[in-house]
């Protein structure tokens, strides 16, 4: 299936990922639409991409009900635009779902160990709750859908204040304030490059009918969060100290996805090095803060 010249509805278009993603539709000749997920919308279209919901902890921590909300409204009016429209459905679910996971690296088959009561659990939940919906319309009336598993996802556009790793040790950095790592820093993430990520959800919309996935998409490459910081300070120059902090509840220790059946499916695998991406993201930071 051809992704040119489709009219192409995005949810969540105006943020961090969105905005790279309705780049690159535009650049490919699309007519792109961007929509506010808690509202029903009476539009026709025949691909959507549901992205709205706050990603960073200290977002979606802030307002928990609106998280969940935003998650399980937004499945439900975007599932029933695609039901109307016959519009493939691409929803982009999260390495959360797996929770702390006890499984090394976490296959898509891996069910996962997630606290519903936690104070992340707002985000987790949603995003299972939303998967279930979308293989539910799937098996109830053949909604044709798309599910992938975003992991740790950084590059330009992020958010100063986001309170994501990336953004937080970079801003430190340029900064020149303490780089605050929580635990001991041995905990580990896979960080994949905006743009990879962005290929990897396009691809995925083009996949065949009947091919619904969940798809893990990430960098198989981990990193401790020791390793990320001293990176950035590398690669900023900066002389900014590290300093520890307790390490916050639900945290998981370790995340890396196993991306076989993207590999396999997708024929993708990212391509831009953590190096190479810290060097562009810092770019970006550096202007920003200017």
């Amino acid at each position: 299936m051809s992704i040119n010249q489709n009219k192409i509805l995005i949810t969540g278009g105006a943020g961090f990922l969105g905005s790279h993603l309705t780049e690159r539709l535009l650049k490919e000749g699309n007519d792109v639409m961007r929509h506010d997920v808690t509202f029903p919308l009476y539009v026709e279209t025949n691909q959507i991409y549901n992205l709205a919901c706050p990603a960073s902890p200290v977002h979606y921590q802030y307002d928990p009900v609106q998280t969940t909300k935003t998650s399980v409204h937004g499945a439900i009016n975007m599932l029933g635009l695609a039901k109307r429209t016959r519009a493939r459905i691409l929803q982009a679910s999260t390495s959360e779902v797996y929770g702390n996971p006890e499984v090394h690296p976490q296959p898509e088959g891996y069910w996962g160990r997630v606290n519903p009561i936690g104070i992340r659990s707002c985000y987790d939940e949603g995003k299972r709750c939303a998967e279930t919906l979308f293989f539910d319309y799937f098996r109830q009336h053949q909604t044709d859908i798309k599910v992938v598993r975003i992991f740790n996802t950084y590059g330009p556009r992020m958010h100063p204040n986001d309170g994501r790793v990336v953004s937080n040790f970079i801003v430190q950095a340029l900064q020149g304030k303490d780089i605050t790592i929580y635990g001991d820093g041995s905990q580990t993430r896979s960080f994949c490059y905006v743009d990879d990520l962005i290929d990897a959800m396009v691809r995925m919309m083009a996949t065949e009918a009947g091919f619904s996935g969940p798809v893990n998409i990430g960098n198989p490459t981990e990193f401790t969060m020791l390793e990320l910081a001293e990176m950035v300070l590398r690669l900023t120059a900066s002389k900014s100290k590290i300093i520890h902090q307790p390490l916050p509840s639900d945290d998981p220790q370790q995340r890396q996805p196993n991306i076989d059946l993207a590999k396999a499916k997708l024929g993708w695998t990212p391509k831009v090095s953590l190096e190479d991406g810290l060097k562009e993201t810092i770019s970006f930071f550096k202007l920003l803060l200017d």
